[in-house]
């Protein structure tokens, strides 16, 4: 079975409701998935999963939070086939930072879909905005693995 592992870093909430409705997107598609929230216990290893979906909120004008840095120098390798969401506001920065955290996570890992970002909690129109990106991300991996 298909396995993804979603990691997300959540303050306020939001990007843990965004990486929830990924994850019952992907469950809805018979995907198997693990979700770790960043800080809570041992990190998976992403080789044992098919892909990983990874989730931040931007901070500080633009910034990557300390906890999501400290993830990744801590998984200490680049994993293939990672998909990036974030979570932010655009009156921190205006367009040029919005999910600034999401845009620099998925040129690190040279993630081959466009990020998904969400102006703060997804509600309303933004609720099927993370269900069409999911379901993107699903066709695309598949894709690579045909």
């Amino acid at each position: 079975m298909v396995s993804f592992l979603i990691v997300y870093a959540s303050w306020s909430g939001n990007t843990q409701e965004v990486a929830e409705m990924i994850e019952e997107t992907l469950v809805a598609e018979n995907i198997a998935v693990t979700t770790y929230r960043i800080g809570g216990g041992i990190i998976p290893n992403p080789r044992d999963f098919d892909a990983m979906i990874f989730g931040s909120f931007t901070w500080e004008q633009g910034s990557t939070p300390d906890e999501v840095k400290d993830f990744v120098a801590d998984v200490g390798y680049k994993p293939d086939n990672v998909y990036v969401f974030g979570t932010g506001d655009t009156q921190f920065g205006g367009d040029a930072l919005f999910c600034h955290a999401a845009v620099k996570l998925a040129r690190f890992y040279a993630s081959p879909y466009e990020p998904l970002k969400i102006e703060q909690s997804p509600r309303g129109i933004q609720q099927e905005k993370v269900i069409e990106w999911s379901k993107g991300v699903i066709r695309h991996w598949k894709n690579l693995t045909e």
